[in-house]
């Protein structure tokens, strides 16, 4: 084997090995010493077309593996897309924070209902408040509308056929009345008697309004500078019941004059009272009504 230059049986010099695998190789230009330039070039580009093959393999290899990667984490999520891009399937309910958590609940509360006015005056049991003629009926005079009427004078008794007349006695006697009020009012020479009757519960009172006629009229009560009325002259009476109360009027002249259908200011009077006998009935179950509910919200 020779060394000499141009030694024949040498491996081409590959510029990208390590130098204790090769030796350079020489041309055969023995005079100048150079390289062969063009041998050299050409091995190069021979190892760079290897290179980006290499590289183009090496990153669709890359690519798979990514591709494989995430496809396994899809899959491990356990859930997928669908068209829509909305999730397909959704954590259970239980997976979800505050979802077995149970909704606050709040004790049902609500106003106790109204107490009922009437009921305050529908029996003697519950009806116990004070009871007078002047508690009925307070003052020295009344106003209705543009009305003033002059209070006159009071009764109150316990034989109630004693303050009635005509049918009306043995009613008040056979219903049960337990007590009698009666009070005077007088305007411009009409004056009205308004009476009272008390039972111990409303069924008595409506039965006695019942089982009045046209004749169960009241005595009328003169006194305090009104003249005697309706003792023998004919005068407008009404009867009326509310809760365990019967109330009447008996209205007329003073000066004994028959009432006609034309005297509009006696049927007036007569209307205005019982009405305020009425209000004065029903206030009164109001106001127990109220103590009652006060009473209550204290304790």
């Amino acid at each position: 084997m020779s060394y000499g230059q141009g030694g024949q049986g040498q491996p081409p010099w590959d510029p990208w090995k390590p130098g204790s695998q090769q030796t350079p190789q020489w041309n055969n230009q023995r005079s100048s010493g150079n390289p062969d330039w063009a041998a050299m070039a050409e091995a190069s580009e021979t190892r760079n077309k290897r290179r980006k093959v290499l590289f183009i393999v090496g990153g669709a290899v890359a690519t798979v593996a990514i591709g494989a990667a995430v496809a396994m984490a899809v899959a491990n999520a356990n859930g997928s897309n669908d068209s829509a891009g909305q999730p397909s399937k959704l954590p259970a309910s239980a997976d979800i924070p505050g979802a077995t958590t149970p909704a606050p609940s709040f004790e049902p509360t609500s106003a106790p209902p109204p107490l009922d006015p009437k009921q305050f005056i529908a029996s003697a049991q519950k009806d116990t408040a004070p009871l007078s003629p002047d508690i009925l009926f307070p003052g020295t005079q009344l106003t209705m509308g543009n009305r003033v009427y002059r209070k006159g004078p009071t009764a109150d008794t316990k034989n109630c056929a004693s303050a009635a007349k005509g049918t009306l006695p043995p009613v008040l006697t056979k219903d049960g009345c337990t007590r009698f009020m009666r009070v005077t009012y007088v305007k411009d020479g009409v004056a009205v008697t308004v009476g009272v009757a008390v039972f111990d519960t409303e069924a008595e009172a409506s039965k006695a309004k019942a089982d009045a006629d046209g004749k169960s009229i009241i005595a009328s009560l003169p006194g305090n500078g009104i003249k005697a009325f309706c003792d023998s002259a004919v005068c407008r009476s009404t009867t009326n019941a509310y809760g365990r109360y019967a109330y009447f009027t008996l209205a007329g002249f003073t000066d004994g004059k028959d009432v006609k259908t034309k005297d509009t200011a006696v049927f007036t009077t007569g209307d205005d009272l019982a009405q305020f006998a009425f209000l004065q009935i029903s206030r009164r179950g109001q106001a127990q009504a109220s103590a009652a509910a006060a009473a209550a919200a204290g304790q």
